[in-house]
Protein backbone atom coordinates (compact mmCIF):
# COMPACT_ATOMS: atom_id res chain seq x y z
CA UNK A 1 0.00 0.00 0.00
CA UNK A 2 1.94 3.00 -1.28
CA UNK A 3 1.00 6.66 -1.33
CA UNK A 4 1.24 8.71 -4.50
CA UNK A 5 2.49 12.27 -4.13
CA UNK A 6 0.96 14.82 -6.49
CA UNK A 7 3.09 17.93 -6.90
CA UNK A 8 1.20 21.10 -7.81
CA UNK A 9 2.40 24.67 -7.60
CA UNK A 10 0.07 27.07 -5.82
CA UNK A 11 0.14 30.11 -8.11
CA UNK A 12 -1.21 32.38 -5.38
CA UNK A 13 1.85 31.88 -3.18
CA UNK A 14 4.47 30.22 -5.35
CA UNK A 15 4.58 27.23 -3.01
CA UNK A 16 4.04 23.53 -3.55
CA UNK A 17 0.77 21.87 -2.60
CA UNK A 18 1.24 18.58 -0.80
CA UNK A 19 -1.48 16.29 -2.18
CA UNK A 20 -1.20 12.54 -1.74
CA UNK A 21 -3.41 9.56 -2.51
CA UNK A 22 -3.48 6.00 -1.22
CA UNK A 23 -5.77 3.11 -2.16
CA UNK A 24 -6.38 0.79 0.79
CA UNK A 25 -6.29 -3.01 0.29
CA UNK A 26 -10.10 -3.15 0.31
CA UNK A 27 -10.32 -0.60 -2.52
CA UNK A 28 -11.17 2.55 -0.59
CA UNK A 29 -9.34 5.64 -1.90
CA UNK A 30 -7.86 8.12 0.59
CA UNK A 31 -6.82 11.60 -0.57
CA UNK A 32 -5.17 14.25 1.57
CA UNK A 33 -3.79 17.73 1.17
CA UNK A 34 -1.45 18.88 3.92
CA UNK A 35 -1.97 22.55 4.84
CA UNK A 36 0.31 23.06 7.87
CA UNK A 37 -0.46 26.79 8.14
CA UNK A 38 -4.03 25.94 9.24
CA UNK A 39 -5.34 24.77 12.60
CA UNK A 40 -8.30 22.91 11.07
CA UNK A 41 -8.85 19.61 9.29
CA UNK A 42 -11.83 18.91 7.06
CA UNK A 43 -12.62 15.33 6.11
CA UNK A 44 -15.38 13.72 4.13
CA UNK A 45 -16.66 10.33 3.05
CA UNK A 46 -17.95 10.69 -0.51
CA UNK A 47 -20.29 8.04 -1.91
CA UNK A 48 -19.96 7.92 -5.70
CA UNK A 49 -23.73 7.48 -6.23
CA UNK A 50 -26.67 9.83 -5.95
CA UNK A 51 -30.33 10.22 -6.81
CA UNK A 52 -29.76 9.53 -10.51
CA UNK A 53 -28.53 6.03 -9.62
CA UNK A 54 -31.83 5.05 -7.98
CA UNK A 55 -34.56 2.87 -9.45
CA UNK A 56 -37.95 4.62 -9.78
CA UNK A 57 -39.57 2.76 -6.90
CA UNK A 58 -36.90 3.97 -4.44
CA UNK A 59 -36.50 7.52 -5.73
CA UNK A 60 -35.24 9.63 -2.82
CA UNK A 61 -33.58 6.79 -0.90
CA UNK A 62 -30.06 8.27 -1.12
CA UNK A 63 -31.29 11.45 0.54
CA UNK A 64 -33.29 9.41 3.07
CA UNK A 65 -30.23 7.38 4.06
CA UNK A 66 -28.21 10.59 4.36
CA UNK A 67 -30.73 11.73 7.00
CA UNK A 68 -31.02 8.37 8.73
CA UNK A 69 -27.33 7.84 9.50
CA UNK A 70 -27.57 10.74 11.97
CA UNK A 71 -30.39 8.98 13.84
CA UNK A 72 -28.16 6.49 15.58
CA UNK A 73 -25.50 3.83 15.10
CA UNK A 74 -24.78 0.52 16.82
CA UNK A 75 -22.72 2.41 19.44
CA UNK A 76 -24.17 5.95 19.53
CA UNK A 77 -27.62 7.47 19.78
CA UNK A 78 -28.45 10.61 17.82
CA UNK A 79 -28.09 12.60 21.05
CA UNK A 80 -24.64 11.12 21.70
CA UNK A 81 -23.54 12.00 18.18
CA UNK A 82 -24.64 15.60 18.68
CA UNK A 83 -23.02 15.89 22.12
CA UNK A 84 -19.70 14.41 20.98
CA UNK A 85 -19.51 16.67 17.93
CA UNK A 86 -20.26 19.74 20.05
CA UNK A 87 -17.71 18.71 22.69
CA UNK A 88 -14.90 18.90 20.11
CA UNK A 89 -16.25 22.06 18.48
CA UNK A 90 -16.90 20.22 15.24
CA UNK A 91 -19.06 21.10 12.28
CA UNK A 92 -20.75 17.90 11.08
CA UNK A 93 -22.76 18.04 7.86
CA UNK A 94 -24.03 15.98 4.93
CA UNK A 95 -25.68 16.50 1.57
CA UNK A 96 -27.11 14.51 -1.32
CA UNK A 97 -26.76 15.40 -4.98
CA UNK A 98 -27.67 13.86 -8.29
CA UNK A 99 -24.43 11.87 -8.39
CA UNK A 100 -22.92 11.94 -4.89
CA UNK A 101 -23.67 11.72 -1.20
CA UNK A 102 -21.19 13.31 1.21
CA UNK A 103 -20.75 13.08 4.98
CA UNK A 104 -18.20 15.56 6.30
CA UNK A 105 -16.82 17.13 9.45
CA UNK A 106 -14.47 20.02 10.19
CA UNK A 107 -12.54 20.21 13.47
CA UNK A 108 -9.37 21.56 15.06
CA UNK A 109 -6.31 19.51 14.12
CA UNK A 110 -6.02 18.23 17.70
CA UNK A 111 -9.44 16.56 17.38
CA UNK A 112 -8.90 14.54 14.19
CA UNK A 113 -9.04 11.14 15.91
CA UNK A 114 -12.42 11.57 17.69
CA UNK A 115 -13.89 13.32 14.63
CA UNK A 116 -12.83 10.47 12.36
CA UNK A 117 -14.28 7.96 14.80
CA UNK A 118 -17.66 9.72 14.75
CA UNK A 119 -17.69 10.13 10.96
CA UNK A 120 -16.71 6.51 10.33
CA UNK A 121 -19.33 5.30 12.81
CA UNK A 122 -22.06 7.22 10.95
CA UNK A 123 -21.03 5.82 7.59
CA UNK A 124 -20.36 2.25 8.65
CA UNK A 125 -22.80 1.42 11.47
CA UNK A 126 -26.24 3.01 10.99
CA UNK A 127 -29.14 1.13 12.56
CA UNK A 128 -32.10 2.50 10.56
CA UNK A 129 -34.41 1.70 13.47
CA UNK A 130 -38.10 1.50 12.48
CA UNK A 131 -39.12 4.12 15.05
CA UNK A 132 -36.62 6.69 13.78
CA UNK A 133 -37.46 5.76 10.20
CA UNK A 134 -41.14 6.64 10.69
CA UNK A 135 -40.22 9.95 12.35
CA UNK A 136 -37.83 10.85 9.54
CA UNK A 137 -40.43 10.03 6.91
CA UNK A 138 -42.56 12.76 8.48
CA UNK A 139 -39.64 15.19 8.42
CA UNK A 140 -38.82 14.58 4.75
CA UNK A 141 -42.46 14.71 3.68
CA UNK A 142 -42.57 18.18 5.25
CA UNK A 143 -39.33 19.05 3.44
CA UNK A 144 -40.98 18.05 0.14
CA UNK A 145 -43.99 20.26 0.93
CA UNK A 146 -41.71 23.14 1.84
CA UNK A 147 -39.83 22.91 -1.45
CA UNK A 148 -43.08 22.66 -3.41
CA UNK A 149 -44.09 25.98 -1.82
CA UNK A 150 -40.83 27.55 -3.04
CA UNK A 151 -41.33 28.80 -6.63
CA UNK A 152 -37.57 28.99 -7.31
CA UNK A 153 -37.23 25.31 -6.46
CA UNK A 154 -40.50 24.30 -8.09
CA UNK A 155 -39.76 25.80 -11.51
CA UNK A 156 -36.43 23.97 -11.55
CA UNK A 157 -38.09 20.66 -10.66
CA UNK A 158 -40.82 21.07 -13.28
CA UNK A 159 -38.21 21.95 -15.89
CA UNK A 160 -35.88 19.07 -15.00
CA UNK A 161 -38.58 16.41 -14.82
CA UNK A 162 -39.81 17.38 -18.29
CA UNK A 163 -36.32 17.87 -19.74
CA UNK A 164 -35.10 14.40 -18.76
CA UNK A 165 -38.56 12.88 -18.87
CA UNK A 166 -38.75 9.44 -17.31
CA UNK A 167 -34.98 9.33 -16.66
CA UNK A 168 -33.42 9.06 -13.19
CA UNK A 169 -31.56 12.35 -13.71
CA UNK A 170 -34.92 14.10 -14.03
CA UNK A 171 -36.34 12.79 -10.78
CA UNK A 172 -36.22 14.84 -7.56
CA UNK A 173 -33.39 14.26 -5.10
CA UNK A 174 -35.88 14.22 -2.22
CA UNK A 175 -38.09 11.62 -3.87
CA UNK A 176 -41.87 11.81 -3.87
CA UNK A 177 -44.53 11.44 -1.19
CA UNK A 178 -45.29 7.97 -2.53
CA UNK A 179 -41.72 6.66 -2.61
CA UNK A 180 -40.63 8.19 0.71
CA UNK A 181 -43.72 6.78 2.44
CA UNK A 182 -42.87 3.30 1.16
CA UNK A 183 -39.39 3.00 2.69
CA UNK A 184 -38.78 0.45 5.43
CA UNK A 185 -35.72 -0.80 7.29
CA UNK A 186 -34.98 -3.68 4.92
CA UNK A 187 -35.24 -1.45 1.84
CA UNK A 188 -32.74 0.97 3.39
CA UNK A 189 -30.27 -1.76 4.36
CA UNK A 190 -30.47 -3.36 0.90
CA UNK A 191 -29.74 -0.08 -0.87
CA UNK A 192 -27.08 0.88 1.67
CA UNK A 193 -25.25 -2.43 1.18
CA UNK A 194 -25.01 -1.89 -2.57
CA UNK A 195 -23.71 1.69 -2.43
CA UNK A 196 -21.61 2.04 0.74
CA UNK A 197 -18.82 -0.19 -0.55
CA UNK A 198 -15.08 0.61 -0.43
CA UNK A 199 -14.70 0.83 -4.20
CA UNK A 200 -17.58 3.33 -4.28
CA UNK A 201 -16.21 5.58 -1.50
CA UNK A 202 -13.59 8.32 -1.69
CA UNK A 203 -12.34 9.57 1.67
CA UNK A 204 -10.74 12.99 1.37
CA UNK A 205 -9.19 15.33 3.92
CA UNK A 206 -7.40 18.66 3.91
CA UNK A 207 -5.77 20.73 6.61
CA UNK A 208 -3.03 20.35 9.19
CA UNK A 209 -2.45 16.62 8.89
CA UNK A 210 0.22 14.11 7.87
CA UNK A 211 -0.78 11.68 5.13
CA UNK A 212 0.67 8.39 6.35
CA UNK A 213 -0.60 8.66 9.91
CA UNK A 214 -4.02 9.82 8.71
CA UNK A 215 -4.26 6.91 6.24
CA UNK A 216 -3.41 4.51 9.06
CA UNK A 217 -6.31 5.92 11.10
CA UNK A 218 -8.72 5.67 8.16
CA UNK A 219 -7.64 2.10 7.43
CA UNK A 220 -8.22 1.14 11.05
CA UNK A 221 -11.74 2.60 10.94
CA UNK A 222 -12.72 1.21 7.54
CA UNK A 223 -11.02 -2.20 7.60
CA UNK A 224 -14.41 -3.81 8.29
CA UNK A 225 -15.50 -2.95 4.73
CA UNK A 226 -14.69 -6.00 2.66
CA UNK A 227 -13.19 -5.76 -0.81
CA UNK A 228 -15.64 -8.52 -1.77
CA UNK A 229 -18.47 -5.99 -1.37
CA UNK A 230 -16.92 -3.62 -3.91
CA UNK A 231 -18.97 -4.62 -6.92
CA UNK A 232 -19.68 -1.44 -8.87
CA UNK A 233 -23.27 -0.20 -8.43
CA UNK A 234 -25.44 -0.08 -11.54
CA UNK A 235 -25.35 2.98 -13.79
CA UNK A 236 -28.21 4.06 -15.98
CA UNK A 237 -27.66 5.09 -19.59
CA UNK A 238 -27.21 8.71 -20.61
CA UNK A 239 -30.65 10.37 -20.55
CA UNK A 240 -32.17 11.73 -23.74
CA UNK A 241 -33.15 15.38 -23.42
CA UNK A 242 -36.69 16.40 -24.39
CA UNK A 243 -36.98 19.99 -25.64
CA UNK A 244 -40.30 21.09 -24.20
CA UNK A 245 -42.48 24.09 -23.51
CA UNK A 246 -44.25 23.72 -20.16
CA UNK A 247 -46.59 26.38 -18.83
CA UNK A 248 -47.67 25.76 -15.23
CA UNK A 249 -50.32 28.17 -14.05
CA UNK A 250 -50.28 29.09 -10.37
CA UNK A 251 -52.41 32.15 -9.63
CA UNK A 252 -51.12 32.57 -6.08
CA UNK A 253 -47.65 33.64 -7.26
CA UNK A 254 -46.85 37.34 -7.62
CA UNK A 255 -44.09 36.66 -10.17
CA UNK A 256 -43.64 34.40 -13.15
CA UNK A 257 -40.66 32.08 -12.74
CA UNK A 258 -38.82 31.41 -16.00
CA UNK A 259 -36.39 28.59 -16.76
CA UNK A 260 -34.90 28.30 -20.26
CA UNK A 261 -32.28 25.63 -20.87
CA UNK A 262 -30.36 23.40 -23.25
CA UNK A 263 -28.27 20.25 -23.03
CA UNK A 264 -24.64 21.09 -22.25
CA UNK A 265 -21.39 19.06 -22.27
CA UNK A 266 -20.56 16.67 -19.40
CA UNK A 267 -18.15 17.52 -16.62
CA UNK A 268 -15.06 16.09 -18.34
CA UNK A 269 -15.74 17.40 -21.87
CA UNK A 270 -12.78 18.89 -23.74
CA UNK A 271 -14.78 22.09 -24.39
CA UNK A 272 -15.87 22.58 -20.79
CA UNK A 273 -13.93 25.80 -20.24
CA UNK A 274 -15.47 27.37 -23.34
CA UNK A 275 -18.89 26.56 -21.87
CA UNK A 276 -18.00 27.94 -18.43
CA UNK A 277 -16.81 31.20 -20.01
CA UNK A 278 -19.89 31.35 -22.22
CA UNK A 279 -22.03 30.97 -19.11
CA UNK A 280 -20.09 33.70 -17.28
CA UNK A 281 -20.61 36.17 -20.11
CA UNK A 282 -24.26 35.23 -20.58
CA UNK A 283 -25.53 35.35 -17.01
CA UNK A 284 -22.80 34.52 -14.53
CA UNK A 285 -22.39 37.84 -12.76
CA UNK A 286 -23.29 41.52 -12.48
CA UNK A 287 -21.43 42.40 -15.68
CA UNK A 288 -23.07 39.59 -17.66
CA UNK A 289 -25.19 40.33 -20.70
CA UNK A 290 -28.48 39.19 -19.22
CA UNK A 291 -28.00 41.09 -15.97
CA UNK A 292 -27.01 44.29 -17.74
CA UNK A 293 -29.66 44.10 -20.48
CA UNK A 294 -32.67 42.96 -18.48
CA UNK A 295 -32.07 44.28 -14.97
CA UNK A 296 -29.76 47.28 -15.28
CA UNK A 297 -30.80 48.75 -18.64
CA UNK A 298 -34.54 48.02 -18.52
CA UNK A 299 -35.39 47.18 -14.90
CA UNK A 300 -37.48 44.18 -15.92
CA UNK A 301 -36.26 41.74 -13.25
CA UNK A 302 -34.62 41.71 -9.85
CA UNK A 303 -33.07 38.28 -10.33
CA UNK A 304 -31.82 36.89 -13.63
CA UNK A 305 -28.85 34.59 -14.09
CA UNK A 306 -27.56 31.54 -15.92
CA UNK A 307 -25.80 28.51 -14.50
CA UNK A 308 -23.99 25.45 -15.76
CA UNK A 309 -24.76 22.04 -14.22
CA UNK A 310 -22.39 19.38 -15.59
CA UNK A 311 -22.83 15.68 -14.83
CA UNK A 312 -20.73 12.63 -15.65
CA UNK A 313 -22.31 12.04 -19.06
CA UNK A 314 -24.36 15.15 -19.88
CA UNK A 315 -25.05 18.65 -18.63
CA UNK A 316 -27.53 21.50 -18.49
CA UNK A 317 -27.04 25.20 -19.13
CA UNK A 318 -30.10 27.05 -17.84
CA UNK A 319 -31.30 30.64 -17.47
CA UNK A 320 -33.52 31.61 -14.54
CA UNK A 321 -35.54 34.78 -13.95
CA UNK A 322 -38.36 36.07 -11.78
CA UNK A 323 -40.50 38.61 -13.64
CA UNK A 324 -43.88 40.33 -13.73
CA UNK A 325 -46.51 38.42 -15.71
CA UNK A 326 -47.01 41.21 -18.24
CA UNK A 327 -43.25 41.42 -18.88
CA UNK A 328 -42.74 37.68 -19.47
CA UNK A 329 -42.82 37.65 -23.26
CA UNK A 330 -40.57 40.74 -23.48
CA UNK A 331 -37.95 39.23 -21.13
CA UNK A 332 -38.05 35.97 -23.11
CA UNK A 333 -37.47 37.87 -26.36
CA UNK A 334 -34.54 39.82 -24.88
CA UNK A 335 -33.02 36.60 -23.56
CA UNK A 336 -33.30 34.90 -26.94
CA UNK A 337 -31.69 37.98 -28.53
CA UNK A 338 -28.65 37.52 -26.31
CA UNK A 339 -28.39 33.85 -27.31
CA UNK A 340 -28.62 34.87 -30.96
CA UNK A 341 -25.94 37.53 -30.51
CA UNK A 342 -23.53 35.01 -29.00
CA UNK A 343 -24.05 32.79 -32.04
CA UNK A 344 -23.73 35.51 -34.67
CA UNK A 345 -21.07 37.87 -33.29
CA UNK A 346 -17.77 36.81 -31.75
CA UNK A 347 -17.25 38.19 -28.27
CA UNK A 348 -14.64 40.89 -27.82
CA UNK A 349 -11.25 40.11 -26.34
CA UNK A 350 -11.94 42.50 -23.45
CA UNK A 351 -15.22 40.77 -22.54
CA UNK A 352 -13.61 37.36 -22.80
CA UNK A 353 -10.67 38.48 -20.63
CA UNK A 354 -13.08 39.75 -18.00
CA UNK A 355 -14.83 36.38 -17.96
CA UNK A 356 -11.51 34.54 -17.77
CA UNK A 357 -10.34 36.65 -14.84
CA UNK A 358 -13.67 36.08 -13.09
CA UNK A 359 -13.51 32.30 -13.60
CA UNK A 360 -9.87 32.03 -12.48
CA UNK A 361 -10.56 34.18 -9.42
CA UNK A 362 -13.54 32.03 -8.47
CA UNK A 363 -11.39 28.91 -8.69
CA UNK A 364 -8.61 30.35 -6.52
CA UNK A 365 -11.01 31.90 -3.99
CA UNK A 366 -12.84 28.59 -3.84
CA UNK A 367 -9.70 26.90 -2.53
CA UNK A 368 -9.09 29.14 0.47
CA UNK A 369 -10.49 26.81 3.14
CA UNK A 370 -9.77 23.26 4.20
CA UNK A 371 -13.40 22.35 3.48
CA UNK A 372 -13.29 23.53 -0.13
CA UNK A 373 -10.00 21.76 -0.81
CA UNK A 374 -11.34 18.55 0.71
CA UNK A 375 -14.32 18.75 -1.64
CA UNK A 376 -12.14 19.64 -4.62
CA UNK A 377 -9.94 16.58 -4.10
CA UNK A 378 -12.89 14.19 -3.90
CA UNK A 379 -14.75 15.58 -6.92
CA UNK A 380 -11.67 15.48 -9.13
CA UNK A 381 -10.96 11.90 -8.10
CA UNK A 382 -14.52 10.77 -8.81
CA UNK A 383 -14.95 12.58 -12.13
CA UNK A 384 -11.44 12.53 -13.57
CA UNK A 385 -9.44 9.94 -11.67
CA UNK A 386 -6.64 12.47 -11.31
CA UNK A 387 -5.89 15.90 -9.90
CA UNK A 388 -5.99 19.09 -11.98
CA UNK A 389 -3.93 21.86 -10.43
CA UNK A 390 -4.69 25.55 -10.61
CA UNK A 391 -1.86 26.13 -13.08
CA UNK A 392 -3.18 23.49 -15.50
CA UNK A 393 -6.73 24.81 -15.25
CA UNK A 394 -5.49 28.36 -15.82
CA UNK A 395 -3.70 27.32 -18.99
CA UNK A 396 -6.90 25.67 -20.27
CA UNK A 397 -8.93 28.79 -19.52
CA UNK A 398 -6.39 31.10 -21.17
CA UNK A 399 -6.43 28.92 -24.30
CA UNK A 400 -10.13 29.64 -24.97
CA UNK A 401 -10.64 31.99 -27.93
CA UNK A 402 -13.59 34.16 -29.01
CA UNK A 403 -14.08 31.77 -31.92
CA UNK A 404 -14.34 28.73 -29.63
CA UNK A 405 -16.97 30.52 -27.51
CA UNK A 406 -18.97 31.35 -30.64
CA UNK A 407 -18.64 27.79 -31.88
CA UNK A 408 -20.00 26.29 -28.65
CA UNK A 409 -22.85 28.85 -28.63
CA UNK A 410 -23.82 27.75 -32.14
CA UNK A 411 -23.82 24.10 -31.02
CA UNK A 412 -25.90 24.70 -27.91
CA UNK A 413 -28.37 27.44 -28.75
CA UNK A 414 -30.43 25.79 -31.46
CA UNK A 415 -34.13 26.73 -31.37
CA UNK A 416 -35.20 23.11 -31.69
CA UNK A 417 -33.03 22.18 -28.67
CA UNK A 418 -34.37 24.82 -26.27
CA UNK A 419 -36.65 23.88 -23.39
CA UNK A 420 -38.79 26.36 -21.48
CA UNK A 421 -40.78 26.28 -18.26
CA UNK A 422 -42.93 29.15 -17.03
CA UNK A 423 -44.55 29.01 -13.60
CA UNK A 424 -46.96 31.58 -12.21
CA UNK A 425 -50.07 33.61 -12.90
CA UNK A 426 -49.77 33.29 -16.68
CA UNK A 427 -53.31 34.27 -17.60
CA UNK A 428 -53.86 33.62 -21.30
CA UNK A 429 -50.15 33.63 -22.20
CA UNK A 430 -49.21 31.06 -24.84
CA UNK A 431 -45.72 30.18 -26.10
CA UNK A 432 -45.16 28.19 -29.27
CA UNK A 433 -41.98 26.58 -30.60
CA UNK A 434 -41.55 29.36 -33.19
CA UNK A 435 -41.43 31.86 -30.32
CA UNK A 436 -38.09 30.36 -29.26
CA UNK A 437 -36.22 31.31 -32.42
CA UNK A 438 -32.72 32.47 -31.66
Amino acid sequence: MAATLIEETDLTRGTSRNIRTTTLPNGLTVLTESMPHLRSVSMGAWINSGSRDEFPEVNGISHFIEHMVFKGTTSRSSQQIAREVDSIGGNLDAFTGKETVCFNIKVLDENVAPALDILADLVLHPTFTPEELVREQGVILEEIKMDEDNPDYLVNEIFTQNFWKGAPLGRPILGTKKTVSSFNQQVLFDYYAGRFTPGNIVFSAAGNLEHDSFVAQVEEQFRSLSALSSQAPPRFETPRATPHITLRRKKSLEQVQLCLGVTAPPVNDSERYSVYLLNSMLGGGMSSRLFQTIREDRGLAYSIFSEMNPFRDTGLLAIYAGIAADKTRHVLELTLNELRRLKEVTVSMSELKRAKDQLKSNIVLGLESSSSRMSNLARQQMYFGRFFGVDEITREIDAVTPESVQSIAQKLFRPEALALTLLGNLGSLKIEREDLAC
